[in-house]
C-alpha cells in the first residue's frame, strides 16, 4: 500500500511540474520608448521569454508536424508593418526523426507602426496575439494563445 501512495505522489509532482513547465512562458512587448509622433513610424517590439530546457516551433519549423510560432498585430486608425521574424536554431529532439527549427531563451519580433499625421487619439493602443506550441526535449504541449495590449502615448 505504501508503494501506491509513492507512485501517487511522484505523479502529482511530475504532472505538477509539466505544468508549471508547460506555463511558464511569458510575452511582453513596448512600442518603441513609450511615446509616438503622429505622422512618423514607430517601432514595436514583443518579446516570447521560455525558461531553460523548453523552446517553441519557430515560424518555419521545417516539420509538418510541429505547429509555428505566429504573431499577429492591430490596432484602429493606424497601419500595420509585417512582423520580422527572427531565424530559429535547427536542434534534433527525442520525438522527431528530423531537425526542428525552433525559438530558445528570449526571442524578439519586430514591427512598424505607421501613425497617420492626423492620428488624435492621445494613447496608441495596440493588441497583439502570440500564438506557439512550447516543447521539451521530450514531448511537445497543446499550442497556446497569449494575448497582450502594448500602449505608448503621444510625444
Amino acid at each position: 500500500m505504501k508503494n501506491i501512495y509513492k507512485l501517487f505522489f511522484l505523479s502529482v509532482i511530475f504532472f505538477a511540474v509539466g505544468s508549471f513547465t508547460a506555463n511558464a512562458q511569458t510575452v511582453t512587448g513596448s512600442i518603441g520608448n513609450g511615446t509616438f509622433t503622429p505622422g512618423k513610424s514607430v517601432r514595436a517590439t514583443v518579446v516570447l521569454s521560455l525558461p531553460g530546457g523548453v523552446h517553441a516551433n519557430s515560424r518555419k519549423p521545417g516539420s509538418e508536424y510541429a505547429i509555428p510560432t505566429t504573431i499577429r498585430a492591430s490596432a484602429k486608425g493606424v497601419r500595420i508593418g509585417a512582423v520580422s521574424y527572427p531565424r530559429g536554431h535547427d536542434r534534433k529532439f527525442d520525438f522527431s526523426s528530423e531537425t526542428i527549427n525552433v525559438y530558445e531563451g528570449r526571442t524578439a519580433f519586430y514591427f512598424n507602426i505607421n501613425v497617420p499625421a492626423n492620428y488624435t487619439a492621445k494613447t496608441l493602443r495596440v493588441n497583439v496575439t502570440v500564438k506557439y506550441q512550447a516543447c521539451t526535449n521530450e514531448v511537445c504541449y497543446p499550442p497556446k494563445t497569449k494575448e497582450i495590449t502594448l500602449t505608448a502615448r503621444v510625444q
